[in-house]
């Protein structure tokens, strides 16, 4: 569903953020993108959702170029960054109707489906607010809710769990896992190593650009925890 091949990035003044990164990621995988603070991780998401530009490797969605093909390539996923920035001139209803018109779903549908998210995440109420009212863990609900609408063949998110309370987080991975039962891939980066252990059947380090481990997370881990894997990668040994 999405394949890197290849993926080099390098930011002007020479700083090579990424390096020959090459990455697989199959239907029905929750695959954990796991990094120290300025190891590649956004740059790579980025890249892969068509937001940043990149001179060498190949980036493929469904077997389709983000560089090439790049109106297709975003039909399919939905991208939910670390700090979403939403229209806050918008009610909650507004904008996900809005969000709805782009991704073409019908009437009846949408209404279904917000109305069901909504529901699970607590923002029924709040729905016919402005999104100015919101607090950040409202708004990365929205978000979310946003992103799931349109039942998108690869969701991914740079750090989801981050401003979400414990039961938002509990409705999050259900869907996560409901998305990829139905034949999506999921693709994310978090610094919450136990949560990434518990709910990713895969796994990738990066550090310093470089892809360093990746694989089946019980094979990666070892009997180990993905803590004790990663410190170990951290520290070079």
């Amino acid at each position: 569903m999405l394949k890197i091949t290849d993926f080099s990035k390098t930011y002007k003044g020479g700083k090579k953020a990424v390096s020959h990164l090459n990455l697989e990621i199959l239907p029905g995988d929750i695959y954990g993108f796991i990094g120290h603070n300025g190891a590649g991780k956004t740059t790579t998401i980025k890249a892969a959702v068509g937001i940043l530009d990149f001179e060498e490797g190949e980036i493929l969605i469904d077997g389709h170029s983000i560089e090439k093909e790049p109106l297709l390539c975003k039909s399919m996923l939905a991208y939910i960054p670390d700090n979403p920035d939403l229209y806050e001139h918008l009610t909650g209803i507004q904008y996900l109707n809005f969000i709805a018109d782009i991704f073409r779903l019908d009437s009846g549908v949408r209404t279904e489906r917000i109305r069901e998210y909504a529901e699970q995440f607590g923002i029924t109420d709040s729905l016919g607010d402005l999104i100015s009212s919101y607090s950040h863990g409202m708004k990365q609900k929205l978000a979310i809710i946003s992103a799931l609408i349109h039942k998108p063949k690869l969701l991914v998110l740079d750090e989801p769990f981050v401003g979400l309370d414990p039961s938002a987080s509990v409705v999050l991975k259900q869907n996560m896992h409901e998305l990829c039962k139905e034949g999506s891939a999921i693709f994310f980066s978090t610094h919450v190593l136990d949560v990434a252990e518990k709910l990713c059947n895969k796994i990738a380090i990066i550090k310093n650009g470089e892809l360093v481990v990746s694989g089946e997370t019980s094979e990666l881990t070892h009997g180990k925890s993905l803590e004790e894997v990663f410190m170990e990668v951290v520290k070079g040994d």
